[in-house]
């Protein structure tokens, strides 16, 4: 099995936690969201991050508005909504969970039983 592979698997299960975690911090539009994922190595492509704003847009938990560029066609600004911000307050509870669990377990000396 190919680390890399097991790597990706595990970028891609925390992808929407990241993304509306940039969104609490503001509203901001693709080549934002994308940069911000790119300085912490989540890297992602275009083509993964746009159905899955289509897909958090649809679940209600972003929205977005189009605001004039000065440089280029408009863009579009993705928005966390209300019910998107509960969401992630309720991953960020979980995340800490998560974190906890695993660092106990990965820390922890086995113990056989006997």
């Amino acid at each position: 099995m190919k680390i890399e592979n097991t790597k990706a698997q595990m970028r891609k299960g925390v992808l929407e936690f990241c993304i509306l975690s940039i969104l609490k911090n503001g509203d901001a539009y693709t080549s934002e969201i994308l940069s911000s994922l790119k300085k912490a190595e989540m890297i992602v492509v275009e083509g993964t991050i746009y159905p899955l704003l289509t897909r958090l847009k649809n679940t209600g938990l972003l929205t977005y508005r189009w605001e004039e560029s000065t440089s280029g066609p408009p863009r579009k600004y993705y928005v966390l909504t209300e019910n998107g911000a509960l969401f992630l307050k309720e991953l960020s509870t979980t995340w800490g969970n998560l974190v906890a669990a695993v660092n106990l377990v990965t820390s922890t000396k086995s113990t056989t039983h006997e």
